[in-house]
């Protein structure tokens, strides 16, 4: 079944509504016109005239509902006086919806009064039905105003009812898209953090080496300079795919979201840093390979590897810039079910724990495991150093 272009699912344009209502009125008229032909009491042409009066302006309720609402209710007035067409109030009842739909009147009309007037009539309606020999006088000439009342009662309400519908349903879409600009606001945040503060983080560094031992060791200022090299090229690299990401309404092919692929290039820069790392990654059930050797049962979402790799970038940064020349342990850990990362150091610079609640890196950190609904830990270790420990559940992709 194709359901591509559904027929009763499709918006239908102004013009073709017009013509539907066009359709229906001239089918009401043409019923009418089949009960009007028995009021013998009546002359021919007025026979003739009062259905198309009642059919024919339906077809321009969507051009002017109130005034084909009015000249409608006139005629079906006149039409149940002279007892020409029963059922002649179902005629300005269809174009009462129409007027329903529109908040200039809705406002000011009680919709809910109108409503329970509407169930009232329709007992009334129960009531005229009776068998006419039990049945009081004065009640058996009621069941034509009552039917009409309920009728226009019925139709205002059934209006309203869809014109709030259509309100509130505008309202929640304005909410979810402002929602979505929001999340998608602060995900491009995150990801601007991570890439600026790792990179630049590493820049600054370097360069403060190199101008410290421009004169005396230029070597190692060259090793520096090397290193502010790499660093630049790769920021501008994932701030292209940012930007990319900014710039068109589906995913851009600059380059691939990095992932755990990307966990040891990580560590060659922050090795370059000075920071001893040493790093384990384990991607499996148990049996992967040994260390930065990812196993090969199974596939970790994208999501989830972006995730994992912002969490070590963030974590590797605050190491270089709080305890450089000291010793970090890198350790991703996954069995399919979920997947652990932990980063360890033996520094001594000070930095914020994470229940301190201030620092965009944390913060980001904490935000991306949430996400997942997973675990995160970061503080001070009770001698000297800092971990960060996160836990994010998923399920294995093909």
């Amino acid at each position: 079944m194709d359901d591509t272009h559904p027929f009763f699912a499709r918006r239908l344009s102004r013009g073709q509504l017009i013509m539907l209502d066009l359709a229906a009125g001239m089918c009401f008229a043409f019923v009418s016109f089949t009960v009007a032909v028995n009021a013998t009491a009546l002359p021919p042409w007025m026979r003739i005239a009062i259905p198309f009066w009642l059919g024919l302006p339906l077809g321009l309720r969507r051009l002017w509902p109130l005034p084909v609402f009015c000249f409608t209710l006139v005629v079906a007035v006149f039409a149940a006086l002279v007892d020409a067409v029963g059922f002649a109030y179902l005629a300005p009842a269809y174009a009462l919806y129409i007027v329903a739909l529109s908040d200039r009147f809705g406002a000011v009309v009680p919709t809910s009064a109108i409503g329970g007037l509407s169930l009232v009539t329709v007992l009334g309606l129960a009531l005229a039905g009776a068998p006419r020999d039990t049945a009081p006088g004065w009640l058996l000439n009621l069941d034509q105003p009552l039917m009409g009342i309920a009728a226009l009662g019925g139709a205002w309400t059934v209006g309203r009812a869809v014109q709030e519908r259509r309100l509130y349903a505008a309202r929640d879409a304005e909410r979810l898209a402002a929602q979505a600009v929001t999340e998608e606001r602060l995900r491009i945040a995150r990801e601007l953090h991570d890439v600026v503060t790792h990179s630049v983080g590493l820049i600054a560094v370097k360069a403060g080496v190199a101008n410290h031992v421009m004169a005396t060791r230029p070597d190692e200022a060259h090793d520096a300079l090397r290193v502010i090299e790499t660093a630049s090229r790769s920021a501008l690299v994932e701030m292209r795919y940012l930007l990319g990401v900014l710039r068109s309404s589906s995913k851009p092919d600059l380059v691939p979201a990095p992932g755990l692929a990307g966990i040891e290039g990580l560590v060659a820069q922050a090795r370059l840093a000075g920071v001893e790392v040493r790093l384990e990654v384990r991607i499996g059930n148990g049996d992967g390979g040994g260390e930065g050797e990812p196993g090969r049962r199974g596939r970790m979402p994208e999501g989830v590897g972006l995730s994992v790799y912002r969490i070590v970038q963030e974590a590797l940064t605050n190491v270089i810039k709080h305890a450089a020349r000291a010793r970090c342990r890198v350790s991703v850990v996954a069995d399919g079910k979920k997947v652990r990362i932990e980063v360890v150091d033996d520094g001594t610079g000070s930095r914020t724990s994470s229940a301190a609640g201030t620092g965009h890196g944390l913060i980001g950190m904490r935000e991306r495991v949430m996400m997942y609904g997973g675990t995160f830990e970061a503080g001070r270790l009770s001698g000297r150093g800092f971990r960060v420990f996160a836990e994010l559940p998923y399920e294995e992709v093909s």
